[in-house]
This record gives C-alpha cells, sequence and structure tokens, in this order.
C-alpha cells in the first residue's frame, strides 16, 4: 500500500469538505421542499355560512334584538330605549309593585323568592306598533309572561302605558286574583293614572297626563243619566260589567274612563266607605250583573257613580286629586 503525498492528503479533504456542504445544502432544500409539499397536502378549513341570528332565549316572542337588559328588584326589562329611559320605567315599575302589594296586603299573600316579572319596552310608538299582536288601537299589552309598551319621549308621563300592563301582570301573576274584565281593566287604569311623588306611586292621586284621563272633558255629559245612555254618552254599569255593551273598538275611551272612575268611586267615594269591599270583591271575583256583592243594589251605585263621575269630567284635576287621597 502506497502512502498518499501531502498535496494529495489536502485535495482529498477539500473534496470531502465540499461533499459535505453539498450534503449539507441538498438536506436544507430537501426539508424545504417536503415543507412545502406537507403543507400543500392539508385540507382547508371548513367555511360556514353566516346564517340570521336566532332569537336570544331572553327576549320576547316576536322580538329579535334588544339594545339592553336591565334587572331590578322584581323585574327584567328587556329594553330598545336608551338607558335612562329604561332607568327611568324601573323605577316607576318598581314602585307600582310596592304601592300594589301594599295596597293588597291584606289580600295577597306573596311568595318568598318570586321569578322576576318580564317587561319589554320598546324605544318608541312605531316601534311597538311594527310588534304589536293585541287589537289595532292598542298602546301597549299584556301576554303572559310578558308585557308589552314603549316609552313615549314626547309625553309628560312617559310611563303610564307600561304601568297599566304591569298591573294587569301584577294580578295575574303575584296576587293571583281571577280575572273580570271591567274589575281588571279598572284596577290597571287607576294605578296606572296615579301620581308617583319622590318615588313613591300614590294610589288615586291622579295624574291628568294619563289615558283615559285626558279624555274626561270630552264627556259632553248633560247631568240626565238616562238621557246620556241613550245618546251613547254613557255605558250603563250593568252592561260595562257584563260586557254586553256596544263594541269596544268603537268605544274604547268610554269604556276605559268608565272602567277607571267606577274603580276611583269605589275605592274613594264616601271617604273610602266601599274600600274594602271592592278589594275583597277583585280577589274573589265575585261580583254579579245585578249589583256588586255586599256594597249596594245596581241603580242606586250607578246613580252615585254618575255624579261623581260628573265631578271628574267638570272639575280642574288638581282638585279631583286633592280630594283622592289614598284609602
Amino acid at each position: 500500500m502506497t502512502p498518499h503525498s501531502p498535496m494529495q492528503v489536502g485535495a482529498i479533504k477539500t473534496r470531502v469538505l465540499i461533499l459535505l456542504i453539498a450534503l449539507i445544502v441538498c438536506g436544507v432544500a430537501g426539508t424545504v421542499i417536503l415543507s412545502h409539499f406537507m403543507k400543500a397536502d392539508r385540507k382547508p378549513a371548513a367555511v360556514t355560512a353566516t346564517q340570521p341570528a336566532a332569537p336570544r332565549a331572553d327576549l320576547p316572542p316576536g322580538v329579535q334584538s334588544a339594545a339592553l337588559t336591565l334587572e331590578t328588584t322584581h323585574y327584567v326589562i328587556v329594553s330598545n330605549a336608551t338607558p335612562e329611559q329604561t332607568a327611568l320605567v324601573a323605577r316607576a315599575v318598581e314602585s307600582l309593585y310596592d304601592a300594589y302589594t301594599t295596597f293588597f296586603r291584606n289580600e295577597i299573600a306573596l311568595a318568598p323568592r318570586p321569578p322576576k316579572l318580564k317587561l319589554m319596552l320598546f324605544k318608541d310608538q312605531a316601534e311597538f306598533k311594527a310588534h304589536n299582536t293585541s287589537q289595532p288601537w292598542a298602546e301597549a299589552f299584556y301576554r303572559v309572561p310578558w308585557s308589552y309598551a314603549y316609552y313615549d319621549a314626547a309625553a309628560k308621563n312617559p310611563y303610564h302605558w307600561m304601568l297599566h300592563e304591569a298591573t294587569h301582570q301584577l294580578r295575574n301573576e303575584v296576587a293571583h286574583f281571577p280575572k273580570v274584565k271591567w274589575i281588571d281593566e279598572g284596577i290597571a287604569t287607576y294605578f296606572s293614572t296615579s301620581r308617583i311623588r319622590d318615588g313613591k306611586l300614590i294610589p288615586g292621586d291622579v295624574d291628568p297626563d294619563t289615558y283615559p284621563i285626558w279624555h274626561l272633558r270630552g264627556l259632553a255629559l248633560t247631568g240626565d243619566l238616562q238621557g246620556d245612555i241613550r245618546k251613547g254618552r254613557i255605558i250603563p254599569l250593568h252592561d260595562l260589567m257584563a260586557d254586553t255593551g256596544p263594541p269596544v273598538g268603537q268605544n274604547v275611551n268610554l269604556y276605559y274612563i268608565e272602567y277607571w272612575s267606577l274603580t276611583h268611586f269605589l275605592l274613594h267615594y264616601g271617604d273610602g266607605r266601599y274600600a274594602s269591599l271592592f278589594k275583597r270583591l277583585a280577589a274573589s271575583g265575585d261580583a254579579t250583573r245585578d249589583g256588586l256583592v255586599g256594597i249596594e243594589p245596581m241603580e242606586s251605585l250607578q246613580l252615585k257613580w254618575f255624579e261623581y263621575l260628573q265631578q271628574a269630567a267638570s272639575k280642574n284635576m288638581e282638585v279631583f286629586r286633592v280630594r283622592a287621597r289614598p284609602s
């Protein structure tokens, strides 16, 4: 075996070094190429077409979205009104809750942990009308378990529509009184037309800027009960109570004036002489066509109520309000 010369040895080392470098370069290039093909072989992520959002479980039927939800002690308010407007309605319904449960404290037993009552507050009348599934003339409605109304920003009392429906809700979900239409509507108008002073609703303290109070002056009563009945200016009480009067759709305001005035009369007439009996009637639903059980016959009751209604229609409501203290 013949040994290599120094030049040969150097040449060999050079060739070996070049070979190693080539191998390294090829290895890196192969890794990059392999990596490229591995990436190219991956399946793309699935792409799903955007679907319209499903209605949220906490929204009432027919309402697809809401600006905010406000929870209070007794209510959950889903709202498209502003936060400030929603907060004002929240304070109003909480004052209603306190006034109603205090007013009927002897007739109802409150559950220790009742579920919160649900309200849908629309931002204005137009939005409410777009979602109204009640009567076409309705400004608010209650459909278990939701009360629907709107914030009337142009009104002096922007929340009285909601108070009306929230009173129906209290009757059904808190007091559990039987539903007698004239009593149910009468009590709802009674509370929704009551003033809120310093955060407290005063039952019977009439606010003239509420429905149906603002229609009182349009009654044009003559003082002749039978004559006014014949002219359609008055619905007889037995028809009001039995729901056998003229069509409601053509006489909405008259019906609600009578619902309100009869209830106010039974709670405040003669320093509240009928108040306790009426509250028990509201709780039991025990009212008949021929008279109110435990109060007095229809004929004499109607004459006294008609005189009371004339006072409300003819006097300045400030005077009427002062004499209508809580019973």
